[in-house]
């Protein structure tokens, strides 16, 4: 590639880059000394799994690495214990090592589904950071004011409202931008709402008389529901370990016009592919093509045809899965709603009572609208409830 088509390449997605006649600069001079950027994304482990809306600050490191720039995913294990209090009103509660260890190993495996291992430094932050004195965390802190600090958009809306702040929350971007000394960084990578803490470490570098790094931020993925950003905790996800099948239904039951987003942030299609695409009449199919895609990413393409085969089967032909767990179930005379609750289709009694009241539960194809049955010992029934599926073989 050109210089010119590096930038348009590393530039697609993102939503802040400073500076970029500073990126120019450093792909120059990459190009003559044949010294690879040094591009770093921090991660605290405070959830054992990895979601798509991570993936989209994965991908564009993989850009850097398809440049032959070395990529550093840092595991945030001790920032990790502190807590990032981005977007939080509240104080975080603080994660234990064990805890904060466990997650760190189930990330180690997941990157390498879009990352390659051969251009990856895998680091931890408890390797410069548990080397720090008290007076080396002294001498770190008299390189920015608490003023400064509270212009931190976070900050400033507790301070204002009176929520509490804790003193350890203050270090974290402290510690963040000593990563980037740490690791000499050309480049850090961050999602929107990351944008403070990456220039506080611009700032830090050239207190330390290196280079301040290049920030480069990517839009925060919305969920599922197309509202709020993409999080396990808002049950808005799709996780990169999931089954094939489910990530290929979450991805169909998206909006269309999220759909194009997604194409946007976590495929590779320009945004030319993305333009052409939108003027047809098709986005049934365009959907089906994305979650192929995404499927394919972080499983296997036979793994992606089989979760699409599946859609088309169970979904638009309303055919039975083929894959429906058996569950055993006390036979004889049935109340429907318990027995929904026992076997998992239902959350709760109320629940269960409502789907049977509003038509979404069927046995061996047929609609319920009671709510007892009989069912013989040694008989088997599909269950239907809502889009999940059971099995109940009487005992």
């Amino acid at each position: 590639m050109t210089l010119e088509q590096q930038l348009a390449y590393l530039k697609k997605g993102l939503a802040d880059l400073i500076r970029e006649e500073d990126l120019r600069e450093r792909l120059i001079q990459s190009q003559k000394t044949g010294r690879p950027l040094r591009v770093k994304a921090g991660f605290d482990p405070t959830a054992p799994d990895i979601h798509l809306g991570h993936t989209v600050l994965l991908r564009k490191m993989k850009h850097f690495q398809d440049l032959g720039h070395t990529v550093i995913f840092l595991i945030g294990d001790r920032t990790g214990l502190i807590g990032d209090p981005t977007g939080r009103n509240i104080t975080r509660p603080t994660m234990s090592r064990e805890q904060i260890e466990a997650n760190a190993e189930t990330y180690k495996i997941q990157v390498f589904k879009l990352l390659d291992p051969r251009k990856t430094e895998i680091r931890f932050n408890s390797e410069w950071l548990d080397k720090l004195s008290f007076q080396d965390m002294i001498n770190l802190c008299t390189k920015y004011t608490v003023a400064r600090i509270l212009e931190r958009d976070d900050f400033d809306k507790r301070y204002k409202a009176g929520t509490p702040i804790s003193l350890h929350e203050l270090l974290y971007p402290m510690a963040q931008a000593y990563d980037s000394v740490a690791l000499e960084c050309d480049v850090e990578m961050g999602g929107t709402d990351q944008r403070f803490n990456l220039l506080v470490g611009r700032e830090i570098q050239r207190d330390y008389g290196q280079p301040p790094q290049i920030v480069a931020t990517t839009p925060l993925l919305e969920g599922t529901d197309g509202v709020e950003k993409m999080s396990k905790s808002k049950g808005n996800y799709i996780g990169i370990n999931e089954p094939p099948k489910d990530m290929y239904r979450k991805v169909m039951g998206i909006s269309d016009d999220l759909m194009w987003r997604y194409y946007e942030l976590l495929t590779d299609k320009t945004m030319e592919d993305v333009a052409a695409m939108r003027v047809t009449d098709r986005p049934m199919e365009h959907k089906m093509r994305l979650a192929h895609q995404i499927v394919q990413d972080f499983h296997t393409v036979e793994a992606a045809n089989q979760a699409a085969d599946d859609f088309n089967r169970e979904v638009r032909q309303h055919e039975t899965p083929n894959d429906i767990e058996t569950v055993e179930y006390p036979g004889g005379s049935v109340n429907v709603a318990k027995m929904l609750l026992t076997v998992g289709l239902a959350p709760s009694r109320s629940e269960a009572e409502r789907l049977i009241k509003s038509g979404a539960v069927e046995i061996d194809g047929t609609r319920v609208s009671t709510l007892t049955l009989t069912i013989g010992a040694g008989e088997s029934r599909t269950v239907r409830a809502g889009k999940k599926w059971k099995r109940v073989l009487a005992q």
